[in-house]
């Protein structure tokens, strides 16, 4: 009887150790999975805004240059605000990284960064 229960015993190692083992590469085929998806999503962005908007670069955002370049031409969150098109708690929130702004904003914040204090001048009375 204990001869038996000893190889019964063997067995049942034996296959909680395949099962252990699979079940590490089921986790780890789920997360190369999850990988894979999340960079076709963050490629598929981008291939679209190629064939549609052939306007530029791909624009990216600094809070800190935002922050250095609103300082620099003296100006209000709420006058930098106005240049852009967004509320002056919006530049706020982008200084602070709590947010980011979209395509859009970013081409507006682009082109006020190609402004020097004379044209902002002019571009805040005027509004």
């Amino acid at each position: 009887m204990r001869a038996e229960i000893d190889i019964l015993k063997k067995a049942s190692a034996t296959h909680r150790a395949s099962i252990a083992a699979l079940r590490r590469q089921v986790s780890a085929l789920e997360k190369e999975l999850r990988r894979a998806a999340k960079g076709s999503a963050r490629r598929a962005p981008a291939d679209e805004s190629g064939e549609a908007g052939e306007s530029g670069p791909k624009r990216r955002f600094s809070a800190t240059r935002l922050a250095a370049h609103r300082s620099k031409l003296g100006l209000s969150a709420a006058s930098y605000g106005k240049l852009v098109g967004v509320s002056g708690q919006t530049i706020y929130h982008w200084e602070q990284g709590k947010a980011r702004p979209r395509a859009a904003q970013l081409e507006k914040l682009a082109a006020v960064r190609e402004l020097g204090r004379h044209e902002v001048a002019e571009r805040l009375e005027a509004a």
